[in-house]
Protein backbone atom coordinates (compact mmCIF):
# COMPACT_ATOMS: atom_id res chain seq x y z
CA UNK A 1 0.00 0.00 0.00
CA UNK A 2 1.31 3.41 -0.96
CA UNK A 3 0.63 7.37 -0.67
CA UNK A 4 2.87 8.19 -2.76
CA UNK A 5 1.94 9.35 -6.68
CA UNK A 6 2.89 11.66 -9.46
CA UNK A 7 0.27 14.33 -11.20
CA UNK A 8 1.49 15.46 -14.59
CA UNK A 9 -0.31 18.55 -15.99
CA UNK A 10 1.23 19.32 -19.18
CA UNK A 11 -0.90 22.48 -20.06
CA UNK A 12 -1.80 23.73 -16.70
CA UNK A 13 -3.89 27.33 -16.61
CA UNK A 14 -5.13 29.58 -14.39
CA UNK A 15 -9.17 28.99 -14.38
CA UNK A 16 -10.84 32.36 -14.73
CA UNK A 17 -14.74 31.40 -13.96
CA UNK A 18 -17.40 33.52 -13.65
CA UNK A 19 -21.26 33.21 -12.87
CA UNK A 20 -23.97 34.88 -14.95
CA UNK A 21 -27.63 34.34 -15.61
CA UNK A 22 -27.63 34.28 -18.94
CA UNK A 23 -24.82 34.00 -21.59
CA UNK A 24 -25.52 36.42 -24.24
CA UNK A 25 -23.58 35.28 -27.58
CA UNK A 26 -22.28 37.84 -29.70
CA UNK A 27 -23.59 40.18 -27.51
CA UNK A 28 -22.75 41.61 -23.67
CA UNK A 29 -22.73 39.30 -20.58
CA UNK A 30 -23.14 40.70 -17.25
CA UNK A 31 -20.63 37.92 -14.58
CA UNK A 32 -22.23 38.51 -11.02
CA UNK A 33 -19.57 36.70 -8.99
CA UNK A 34 -16.05 35.72 -10.56
CA UNK A 35 -13.05 33.73 -9.05
CA UNK A 36 -9.25 33.04 -10.51
CA UNK A 37 -7.17 29.93 -9.36
CA UNK A 38 -4.27 27.68 -10.73
CA UNK A 39 -6.16 24.68 -12.43
CA UNK A 40 -5.88 21.95 -14.97
CA UNK A 41 -6.62 18.61 -14.91
CA UNK A 42 -3.57 16.94 -13.35
CA UNK A 43 -3.43 20.07 -10.82
CA UNK A 44 -7.27 19.13 -10.07
CA UNK A 45 -6.43 15.71 -9.79
CA UNK A 46 -3.21 16.89 -7.17
CA UNK A 47 -5.45 18.86 -5.06
CA UNK A 48 -8.61 15.71 -4.12
CA UNK A 49 -5.55 13.45 -3.55
CA UNK A 50 -4.06 15.70 -1.11
CA UNK A 51 -7.14 16.28 0.72
CA UNK A 52 -7.53 12.57 1.02
CA UNK A 53 -4.00 12.41 2.57
CA UNK A 54 -2.08 11.33 -0.58
CA UNK A 55 1.63 12.03 -0.41
CA UNK A 56 1.43 14.00 -4.24
CA UNK A 57 4.30 14.92 -5.93
CA UNK A 58 2.89 18.00 -9.34
CA UNK A 59 5.13 18.46 -12.72
CA UNK A 60 4.73 19.33 -16.09
CA UNK A 61 5.67 22.83 -17.45
CA UNK A 62 4.54 26.32 -15.93
CA UNK A 63 4.84 29.60 -16.95
CA UNK A 64 7.80 31.78 -14.78
CA UNK A 65 5.83 34.84 -15.35
CA UNK A 66 2.63 33.90 -13.33
CA UNK A 67 3.53 31.01 -11.24
CA UNK A 68 2.73 32.38 -7.93
CA UNK A 69 -0.97 31.23 -7.42
CA UNK A 70 0.43 27.43 -8.28
CA UNK A 71 3.25 28.01 -5.71
CA UNK A 72 0.77 28.83 -3.34
CA UNK A 73 -0.92 26.06 -3.86
CA UNK A 74 1.42 23.34 -3.59
CA UNK A 75 2.65 25.06 -0.83
CA UNK A 76 -0.72 24.99 0.61
CA UNK A 77 -1.76 21.39 -0.47
CA UNK A 78 1.53 20.29 0.50
CA UNK A 79 3.03 18.78 -3.34
CA UNK A 80 6.28 18.45 -3.51
CA UNK A 81 6.52 20.88 -6.44
CA UNK A 82 8.86 19.17 -9.32
CA UNK A 83 7.21 21.53 -12.71
CA UNK A 84 9.28 22.86 -15.24
CA UNK A 85 9.32 26.01 -15.23
CA UNK A 86 9.29 27.44 -18.99
CA UNK A 87 9.61 31.20 -20.15
CA UNK A 88 6.08 33.18 -20.70
CA UNK A 89 2.72 33.14 -18.49
CA UNK A 90 0.55 30.33 -18.28
CA UNK A 91 -2.60 30.63 -19.80
CA UNK A 92 -6.03 31.83 -18.66
CA UNK A 93 -9.22 29.41 -19.24
CA UNK A 94 -12.36 31.07 -18.98
CA UNK A 95 -15.48 29.35 -17.77
CA UNK A 96 -18.71 30.91 -17.59
CA UNK A 97 -21.30 28.87 -15.76
CA UNK A 98 -24.99 29.51 -16.38
CA UNK A 99 -27.79 29.78 -14.02
CA UNK A 100 -29.57 26.73 -15.44
CA UNK A 101 -26.19 24.86 -14.67
CA UNK A 102 -24.94 25.43 -18.50
CA UNK A 103 -20.81 26.16 -18.30
CA UNK A 104 -19.04 27.20 -21.74
CA UNK A 105 -15.43 26.61 -22.02
CA UNK A 106 -13.48 28.59 -23.38
CA UNK A 107 -9.46 27.20 -23.75
CA UNK A 108 -6.77 28.79 -24.40
CA UNK A 109 -3.74 26.96 -26.42
CA UNK A 110 -1.13 27.33 -24.01
CA UNK A 111 2.75 28.08 -23.58
CA UNK A 112 5.22 27.09 -25.87
CA UNK A 113 6.91 24.22 -24.76
CA UNK A 114 10.98 24.09 -26.50
CA UNK A 115 13.66 21.31 -26.34
CA UNK A 116 15.29 22.28 -23.57
CA UNK A 117 11.72 22.18 -21.51
CA UNK A 118 10.99 19.08 -22.51
CA UNK A 119 14.65 17.49 -22.08
CA UNK A 120 14.38 19.04 -18.34
CA UNK A 121 11.09 17.19 -17.99
CA UNK A 122 12.60 14.22 -19.65
CA UNK A 123 14.87 14.27 -16.42
CA UNK A 124 12.63 14.78 -13.80
CA UNK A 125 10.15 11.67 -15.18
CA UNK A 126 13.40 9.19 -15.30
CA UNK A 127 14.02 10.38 -11.29
CA UNK A 128 10.47 10.14 -10.43
CA UNK A 129 10.14 6.36 -11.81
CA UNK A 130 12.81 5.16 -8.99
CA UNK A 131 10.87 6.31 -6.52
CA UNK A 132 6.80 6.01 -7.87
CA UNK A 133 4.87 3.71 -9.04
CA UNK A 134 1.45 5.87 -9.72
CA UNK A 135 1.64 8.44 -12.28
CA UNK A 136 -1.38 10.35 -13.70
CA UNK A 137 -1.05 12.12 -16.78
CA UNK A 138 -4.12 14.53 -17.08
CA UNK A 139 -5.38 17.18 -19.46
CA UNK A 140 -4.31 18.72 -22.90
CA UNK A 141 -0.95 19.16 -24.44
CA UNK A 142 0.61 22.44 -25.15
CA UNK A 143 1.78 23.82 -28.10
CA UNK A 144 5.56 21.98 -28.81
CA UNK A 145 4.59 18.61 -27.12
CA UNK A 146 2.66 16.78 -29.70
CA UNK A 147 0.75 13.43 -29.23
CA UNK A 148 2.93 11.05 -30.20
CA UNK A 149 6.10 12.86 -27.95
CA UNK A 150 3.30 12.38 -24.73
CA UNK A 151 2.54 8.47 -26.20
CA UNK A 152 6.52 8.19 -25.86
CA UNK A 153 6.51 9.21 -21.74
CA UNK A 154 3.60 6.72 -21.46
CA UNK A 155 5.54 4.08 -23.10
CA UNK A 156 8.50 4.81 -21.35
CA UNK A 157 6.68 4.35 -17.76
CA UNK A 158 4.56 1.59 -18.97
CA UNK A 159 7.96 -0.46 -20.12
CA UNK A 160 9.20 0.46 -16.65
CA UNK A 161 5.91 -1.17 -14.92
CA UNK A 162 4.55 1.96 -13.72
CA UNK A 163 0.52 2.45 -13.00
CA UNK A 164 -0.02 5.37 -15.35
CA UNK A 165 -3.89 7.00 -15.37
CA UNK A 166 -4.12 8.79 -18.52
CA UNK A 167 -7.32 11.30 -18.81
CA UNK A 168 -7.13 13.15 -21.95
CA UNK A 169 -8.96 13.62 -25.32
CA UNK A 170 -9.02 14.04 -29.04
CA UNK A 171 -5.37 13.46 -30.53
CA UNK A 172 -3.81 12.97 -27.24
CA UNK A 173 -6.35 9.98 -26.32
CA UNK A 174 -5.80 8.18 -29.51
CA UNK A 175 -2.14 8.44 -29.70
CA UNK A 176 -2.09 7.80 -25.69
CA UNK A 177 -4.12 4.66 -25.84
CA UNK A 178 -1.49 3.31 -28.15
CA UNK A 179 1.01 3.24 -25.49
CA UNK A 180 -1.51 1.17 -23.55
CA UNK A 181 -1.84 3.03 -20.27
CA UNK A 182 -2.89 1.37 -17.29
CA UNK A 183 -5.87 2.86 -17.02
CA UNK A 184 -8.10 5.17 -19.07
CA UNK A 185 -10.93 7.39 -17.82
CA UNK A 186 -12.93 9.05 -21.10
CA UNK A 187 -16.16 10.19 -20.61
CA UNK A 188 -19.08 9.53 -22.83
CA UNK A 189 -18.45 12.31 -25.38
CA UNK A 190 -14.21 11.29 -25.34
CA UNK A 191 -15.34 7.73 -26.19
CA UNK A 192 -17.70 8.88 -29.10
CA UNK A 193 -15.25 11.19 -30.53
CA UNK A 194 -12.45 8.56 -30.39
CA UNK A 195 -14.58 5.89 -31.90
CA UNK A 196 -16.47 8.34 -34.37
CA UNK A 197 -19.96 7.76 -33.49
CA UNK A 198 -22.18 8.93 -31.33
CA UNK A 199 -22.54 6.76 -28.20
CA UNK A 200 -25.59 7.40 -26.75
CA UNK A 201 -26.71 4.05 -24.56
CA UNK A 202 -24.47 2.64 -21.75
CA UNK A 203 -24.30 -0.89 -23.71
CA UNK A 204 -23.01 1.36 -26.43
CA UNK A 205 -20.26 2.99 -24.82
CA UNK A 206 -19.82 -0.99 -23.57
CA UNK A 207 -19.11 -2.03 -26.46
CA UNK A 208 -16.24 1.07 -27.62
CA UNK A 209 -14.56 0.26 -24.53
CA UNK A 210 -14.41 -3.36 -25.44
CA UNK A 211 -12.27 -2.07 -28.29
CA UNK A 212 -9.98 -0.17 -26.20
CA UNK A 213 -9.59 -3.72 -24.19
CA UNK A 214 -9.13 -5.29 -26.91
CA UNK A 215 -6.02 -3.28 -27.81
CA UNK A 216 -4.42 -4.08 -24.11
CA UNK A 217 -5.74 -1.45 -21.85
CA UNK A 218 -6.18 -3.05 -18.11
CA UNK A 219 -8.77 -0.71 -16.50
CA UNK A 220 -11.26 1.47 -18.53
CA UNK A 221 -13.60 3.68 -16.90
CA UNK A 222 -16.51 5.21 -18.62
CA UNK A 223 -17.89 8.61 -16.97
CA UNK A 224 -21.28 9.19 -17.83
CA UNK A 225 -22.33 12.24 -15.68
CA UNK A 226 -25.23 11.87 -13.87
CA UNK A 227 -25.70 8.19 -15.34
CA UNK A 228 -22.66 7.06 -13.08
CA UNK A 229 -19.71 5.34 -13.79
CA UNK A 230 -19.04 2.16 -15.88
CA UNK A 231 -15.61 0.20 -14.80
CA UNK A 232 -14.45 -2.96 -17.58
CA UNK A 233 -11.88 -4.88 -15.74
CA UNK A 234 -10.18 -8.12 -16.60
CA UNK A 235 -13.49 -8.49 -18.81
CA UNK A 236 -15.74 -8.00 -15.95
CA UNK A 237 -17.85 -5.15 -16.02
CA UNK A 238 -19.38 -2.81 -13.23
CA UNK A 239 -21.84 -0.08 -12.99
CA UNK A 240 -21.35 2.63 -9.84
CA UNK A 241 -24.67 4.77 -9.87
CA UNK A 242 -24.75 7.62 -7.08
CA UNK A 243 -28.19 8.98 -5.99
CA UNK A 244 -29.24 12.01 -7.57
CA UNK A 245 -27.36 15.14 -7.21
CA UNK A 246 -28.20 18.97 -6.61
CA UNK A 247 -25.53 20.28 -9.77
CA UNK A 248 -24.17 23.18 -9.01
CA UNK A 249 -21.31 22.85 -11.21
CA UNK A 250 -19.49 19.80 -12.99
CA UNK A 251 -16.21 21.77 -13.50
CA UNK A 252 -13.88 19.30 -11.63
CA UNK A 253 -15.77 16.30 -11.35
CA UNK A 254 -14.21 14.29 -14.00
CA UNK A 255 -10.66 15.18 -12.21
CA UNK A 256 -12.32 14.06 -8.66
CA UNK A 257 -13.16 10.95 -10.45
CA UNK A 258 -9.79 9.91 -11.59
CA UNK A 259 -7.94 11.74 -7.63
CA UNK A 260 -10.80 8.46 -6.36
CA UNK A 261 -9.86 5.90 -8.75
CA UNK A 262 -5.84 6.51 -8.34
CA UNK A 263 -6.91 6.88 -4.49
CA UNK A 264 -8.84 3.66 -4.19
CA UNK A 265 -6.57 1.70 -6.24
CA UNK A 266 -2.99 2.92 -3.67
CA UNK A 267 -5.22 2.17 -0.66
CA UNK A 268 -5.73 -1.31 -2.49
CA UNK A 269 -10.03 -1.33 -1.78
CA UNK A 270 -11.61 -4.67 -2.88
CA UNK A 271 -13.23 -3.43 -6.47
CA UNK A 272 -16.83 -2.56 -5.27
CA UNK A 273 -15.80 -0.30 -3.08
CA UNK A 274 -13.44 1.06 -5.15
CA UNK A 275 -15.65 1.93 -7.71
CA UNK A 276 -18.18 3.17 -5.24
CA UNK A 277 -15.90 5.47 -3.45
CA UNK A 278 -14.40 6.95 -6.72
CA UNK A 279 -18.27 7.36 -8.01
CA UNK A 280 -19.21 9.24 -4.83
CA UNK A 281 -16.16 11.60 -4.31
CA UNK A 282 -16.77 12.70 -8.06
CA UNK A 283 -20.88 12.73 -7.33
CA UNK A 284 -20.32 15.44 -4.56
CA UNK A 285 -17.97 17.48 -6.58
CA UNK A 286 -20.65 18.66 -8.67
CA UNK A 287 -22.44 19.76 -5.61
CA UNK A 288 -19.72 22.24 -4.75
CA UNK A 289 -17.98 24.92 -6.87
CA UNK A 290 -14.00 24.33 -7.18
CA UNK A 291 -12.22 20.75 -6.75
CA UNK A 292 -11.54 19.55 -3.58
CA UNK A 293 -12.89 17.36 -0.11
CA UNK A 294 -14.05 19.43 2.70
CA UNK A 295 -15.50 16.60 4.69
CA UNK A 296 -14.33 13.02 4.07
CA UNK A 297 -17.95 12.08 6.13
CA UNK A 298 -20.11 13.34 3.56
CA UNK A 299 -18.30 10.80 0.78
CA UNK A 300 -18.99 7.87 2.86
CA UNK A 301 -22.49 8.99 3.38
CA UNK A 302 -22.95 8.88 -0.08
CA UNK A 303 -21.08 6.18 -0.90
CA UNK A 304 -23.60 4.06 0.78
CA UNK A 305 -26.00 5.39 -1.42
CA UNK A 306 -24.37 4.07 -4.27
CA UNK A 307 -25.32 1.34 -5.81
CA UNK A 308 -22.93 -0.97 -7.55
CA UNK A 309 -23.90 -3.94 -9.80
CA UNK A 310 -22.42 -6.52 -12.37
CA UNK A 311 -23.14 -5.39 -16.10
CA UNK A 312 -23.34 -8.83 -18.21
CA UNK A 313 -21.11 -9.26 -20.03
CA UNK A 314 -21.24 -8.11 -24.13
CA UNK A 315 -22.35 -10.85 -26.28
CA UNK A 316 -19.67 -12.26 -28.72
CA UNK A 317 -20.44 -10.90 -32.02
Amino acid sequence: MTTHCVTITLNPALDLTGDLDTLNVGSISLVKKSSLHPAGKGVNVARVLSDLSANVTVSGFLGADNQEMFCQLFEEIGANDQFVRVPGSTRINVKLVERNGDVSDINFPGIQIDQAAIAAFEDKLEALCETHEYFVFAGSLPPGVSPELCAKWLEMLNQRGKKVLFDSSRQALAAGISAKPWLIKPNDEELSEFVGQVLSTPKECQQAAQTLANKGIENIVVSMGADGVMWLNQGHWLQASPPKMSVVSTVGAGDTLVAGLCWGHMQQLEKTELISFATALSALAVTQVGVGVNDINQVRTLQKQTTVKPLSELESE
